[in-house]
């Protein structure tokens, strides 16, 4: 039986087959799962959900374990639209849950109740939402593993939501008991289905699913029409394909950035930006290739002191939009635009590229190599060395060695397993950093001299402590502290080793070793945001506020869209120096970026108990104990390591004035 008529705020109806999220002042959704394939993925969701139920957690669950279930429900509900052999059906889900259930704007897997979709120019039709919205919706969807050992995370934390809020009903029942009925009765109509081979008799057989000619035979000259169809297609797609390649060859003209539209001056020296290599594999599965190509080009540029690189978290913005070069130009600051694509098939690689001055709207330099996957270590390296001339810069003997590429590995699928925990890193959750560390483990277990995995490893060690997520702080310390050391024993010349080992030493109160570690990784890497805000962070808790502030702006200027962490370390020094207008300002976009964000929240009653706002001060606190209902200043205080006691008083009265115990 029902449990009770109260609404729920998540709602996920097998009656329907409807999902209703209402959140107050984060979603509001009403998604009809409007066909067999999309009744299969909304039952998948309540899976999930029912799962997590039975755990009595928001958790990750394993599919390996639960095939013929997932099989079933595809034969029944699902209408049998793929396969239901494990080989098939766990990576299609894998891929579904990855990219087309995430993706609200086009929704390819169900229909948004009450909107209408709107044409937008470079994408075709769809869904208007807001990017708070499109983002929402999507973090509900995490996964970890491979394909064949996915494991699935209905994500409803992340929006603010716990699994009391969610109820699954189906008939007049709910949750445990109305997914049990639910599946008794698929399970009724698959004993009733007909064998494979059998024949049904008259008043059994289906309805034709092709009618109006559903029952018209099938001739041998049919078959020919049909072939020769299939041909003009085959011809016409070929065709088609080799005209998109040779106009990713060809440089389009490309119209001039404004200097007055700039939304930075631009720096005195080259500057570049790096936009997400586009993957024109046709797989969504390579998205990761494309991307971790993308990257090391840019932590290749990154290394050279005389050219000023954006950071990747600002480039991929403009993943998978439509976007003029002169805007990125224009958003960025820069001079410079490289955009690419790339295509791989079996064990070959096609990769296009281009580098654009966008003031004069210039092409500078475009080429497509045609290559051996084997060879893709090497073809990054080249690719980084023909960028370099053709902007002029000058290499030194030292930077004619390949530098750039120390720590890393020359093992692809390790290299994409660290490439993906990286992702985790720093988002604020102990979940995430979880999935980090799993990640990262097996990128190890492949290459256990991947000195960047090392430091990878160390930072979810690192941040256990940092945010009392360990059951000793004490020993995670210890542990970020070894693998750092490990790392940097492998390979010195890794900047964020530097860093995490200057984090290290920060909550070891070690001020002044961390202070040398984290202008070491600056040095390294002069166009390192993550090393100029961890610098930035360290400066600050050692009582150089100033320099923090300049530090940090720094970070931001080379990645202008950056995440909270960033804008959450500028917030901080000012607050110290008593800039609070600016503080409040900086802290709002951390909190734009994540409303969850804590640290962000702390700072922002600190500010406004600090100015006398004494209803804003309590707002803000009260943010802090939805977060975190077992908040206490105490052990918070516990985990600072400001050098000057003065600085850990002020933002301790600053709290307690806030409300905060």
């Amino acid at each position: 039986m029902m449990e009770n008529t109260k609404p729920h705020p998540i709602t996920i109806d097998l009656n329907q087959f409807r999902l209703h999220i209402d959140l107050k002042n984060r979603i509001e959704l009403k998604l009809h799962f409007n066909s067999p394939s999309r009744k299969f993925y909304l039952s998948l969701i309540a899976f999930v959900v029912n799962e997590m139920k039975r755990l009595g957690k928001i958790t990750s669950i394993p599919l390996e374990g639960h095939h013929d279930l997932l099989a079933l429900l595809n034969e029944t509900i699902g209408g049998s639209a793929g396969s239901s052999e494990k080989e098939n059906l766990l990576p299609r889900i894998y891929r579904k849950w990855q990219q087309a259930l995430p993706n609200l704007e086009e929704a390819p897997l169900f229909k948004v109740v009450g909107r209408k979709k709107e044409f937008d120019e470079g994408i075709g039709k769809t869904y208007p939402f807001t990017e708070a919205e499109k983002d929402s919706w999507a973090k509900l969807f995490e996964y970890i593993g491979s394909e064949e050992h996915v494991r699935l995370r209905f994500s409803i934390d992340r929006i603010g939501a716990s699994l009391n809020d969610a109820v699954i009903i189906y008939e007049d029942s709910s949750n445990g008991d109305a997914w049990n009925r639910f599946l008794s009765n698929l399970k009724r109509k698959d004993e009733n289905l007909p064998e494979a081979g059998a024949i049904p008799s008259s008043s059994e057989a289906p309805e034709p699913h092709v009618s109006p000619i559903g029952k018209q035979k099938v001739t041998w000259q049919d078959r020919r029409r049909w072939a020769a169809l299939v041909a003009i297609i085959v011809i016409i797609v070929g065709a088609a394909t080799l005209a998109i390649w040779k106009l990713s060859y060809k440089p389009a003209p490309v119209n001039r950035a404004s200097m007055e539209r700039m939304a930075f001056p631009l720096p005195d020296k080259p500057s570049i930006a790096v936009l997400p290599f586009i993957n024109m594999s046709g797989d969504p599965r390579e998205d990761y290739f494309s991307d971790g190509l993308t990257e090391q080009i840019i932590t290749n540029l990154s290394t050279f002191q005389k050219l000023f690189v954006i950071a990747r978290n600002s480039t991929f913005v403009y993943k998978g939009k439509s976007v003029k070069i002169q805007k990125v130009a224009e958003d960025l600051g820069v001079r410079y635009v490289l955009e690419g694509s790339v295509q791989k098939s079996g064990d070959k690689v096609r990769i296009a590229a281009q580098l654009v001055d966008a003031i004069t709207g210039r092409h500078v330099w475009s080429e497509h190599y045609d290559r051996e996957f084997k060879d893709i270590f090497a073809l990054q390296d080249e690719i980084t060395i023909k960028i370099l001339r053709a902007m002029r810069i000058e290499l030194t003997d030292g930077e004619q060695v390949r530098h750039w590429t120390k720590g890393g590995t020359k093992n692809l699928k390790a290299y994409v397993l660290n490439y993906q925990g990286s992702g985790f890193i720093g988002r604020g959750t102990k979940h995430d950093n979880e999935t980090a560390r799993h990640f990262i483990e097996e990128a190890i277990t492949l290459d256990p001299k991947y000195a960047c995995a090392y430091i990878n490893l160390g930072m979810t060690h690192f941040w256990d402590a940092r945010n009392g997520w360990s059951e000793s702080p004490a020993k995670s310390i210890q542990k970020a502290l070894e693998l750092a050391q490990k790392a940097l024993t492998m390979e010195d010349s890794v900047d964020l080793g530097h860093s995490l080992l200057g984090a290290i030493y920060l909550i070891m109160r070690q001020h002044d070793k961390a202070i040398a570690e984290g202008e070491r990784a600056v040095a390294l890497n002069p166009n390192g945001a993550l090393a100029f805000i961890w610098l930035a962070g360290i400066v600050g808790v050692s009582g150089k506020w100033e320099e923090s502030v300049m530090y940090a702006k720094q970070s931001i200027r080379l990645d202008p869209f950056p995440g909270p962490l960033q804008y959450d370390v500028l917030g901080r020094a000012y607050f110290m120096i008593g800039k609070y207008d600016e503080a409040i300002s900086i802290l709002k976009k951390a909190i734009q970026i994540n409303v969850d964000f804590l640290p962000a929240h702390i700072f922002l009653a600190a500010c406004y108990s600090s100015m006398g706002h004494d209803a804003e001060a309590a707002a803000s606190a009260n943010e802090v104990l939805r977060i975190n209902p077992k908040f206490n200043i105490e052990s918070y205080a516990k985990r600072l390591t400001y050098k000057n006691k003065a600085d850990l008083e002020r933002e301790v009265a600053a709290l307690q004035k806030a409300g905060l115990k």
